[in-house]
């Protein structure tokens, strides 16, 4: 197991990013661990089909590309990850704060999550698990089919293939927070700039070149400045609104497994992130504080398993307990899964001091 160490990791409600701009996160070698795990993940269809045409030809394609595309249909436009780093980029130098410790820490976290919600992860079917805490509780693949997503797909690969690990140690090794020289290859490189590229990919971002005295550095100014209003509206919605309704967007369609607690899990990780303070700078500091406060309550309940059933104090949203409560009810047999979410909150809150 990993180790868990997370000093120089502090609290700060400042908003941004990391010290590395978006893209400084060592070079996109895969490590002496990555190169075989591919082998290891299941791949059922053929590489290559071919479908008749009216014509009588026969065209070409590779049945992963057409599952892809399904899974992409039935998922949010953004991911978590991406979600939490346009919170964190400033708009129009296209990069993020260089005072911020703990977002690549954070964006690993998310990773995890995102796997979790997708149904490709869960707690170990295991009772004596509960004898543990729930970010040193073992994880295991439940589902290796491929999500389409560069980086949840090699995180997925390395799963399948390595022994089962924790929460916490998975996070840690994939942030390259460990001793052990026979783990180093399971840290994902470049994060930051591969999640900023595919959001170039998917029309939010675009890529310049900027010049910083010394060195030349990709930026990436945000294009769609409605896609990242539309996380930061969400984010108040929950953090400010008495009774909290999630309109149906394409970054949170209406059958989304998990809406309410997705974006609970989303405003934790901004949280954990540093970078939750970009969604509240529109509001005065009376409203702001009590906005954090309520995170604080949010991540105070989330991060237990089970669900705090409370409704927080400050009458925030007081519909959320029962909202979360039937999400949970509707999919009983998932509730490994959202342990897994849980444990990850925990995590952030290891990671922060935030209790």
């Amino acid at each position: 197991m990993a180790s868990t160490t997370t000093s120089g990791l502090t609290r700060r409600r400042g908003a941004g990013g990391g010290g590395e701009g978006a893209n400084g996160e060592g070079d996109s070698s895969n490590g002496p661990n990555r190169s075989s795990s591919s082998n290891n993940v299941r791949d059922s269809q053929p590489e290559t089909s071919y479908e008749s045409t009216e014509n009588g030809h026969k065209i070409a394609f590779d049945p992963r590309d057409i599952s892809e595309s399904a899974e992409r249909s039935k998922q949010p436009k953004l991911t978590l990850m991406e979600e939490v780093l346009l919170l964190g980029l400033k708009d129009k130098q296209g990069y993020l704060s260089f005072w911020n410790d703990n977002i690549s820490y954070a964006l690993r976290g998310c990773i995890v999550l995102e796997l979790a919600f997708r149904g490709r992860i869960s707690m170990q079917k295991d009772p004596s698990r509960r004898r543990f805490p729930l970010p040193d509780r073992l994880i295991e693949v439940i589902d290796d089919t491929l999500t389409g997503e560069v980086l949840l797909d090699e995180a997925l690969k390395m799963m399948k293939s390595s022994e089962k690990m924790s929460v916490s140690s998975w996070i840690d090794l994939m942030s390259g927070e460990t001793w052990n020289l026979m783990k180093i290859g399971y840290q994902l490189k470049q994060v930051r700039e591969r999640l900023a590229k595919g959001l170039v990919d998917k029309g939010i971002l675009r890529t310049e070149k900027r010049n910083f005295l010394l060195f030349d550095m990709a930026t990436h100014p945000v294009v769609d400045s409605g896609a990242k209003e539309e996380i930061r509206r969400r984010v108040r919605n929950v953090l400010t609104q008495r009774t909290v309704v999630l309109n149906a967007t394409q970054f949170l369609p209406e059958n989304l497994e998990f809406r309410y607690i997705r974006t609970i899990a989303m405003v934790c990780a901004a949280y954990a992130a540093n970078v939750l303070e970009n969604a509240l700078s529109t509001l005065g500091h009376e409203a702001r504080e009590r906005a954090f406060a309520q995170t604080d309550e949010l991540l105070a309940e989330y991060s237990q398993w089970p669900f705090g059933k409370k409704a927080t104090g400050n009458g925030i949203g007081a519909n959320l307990p029962q909202v979360i409560t039937d999400e949970i009810n509707k999919s009983k047999e998932k509730e490994l899964q959202l342990e897994v979410v849980a444990a990850c909150l925990s995590v952030f809150t290891r990671l922060d001091s935030l209790l």
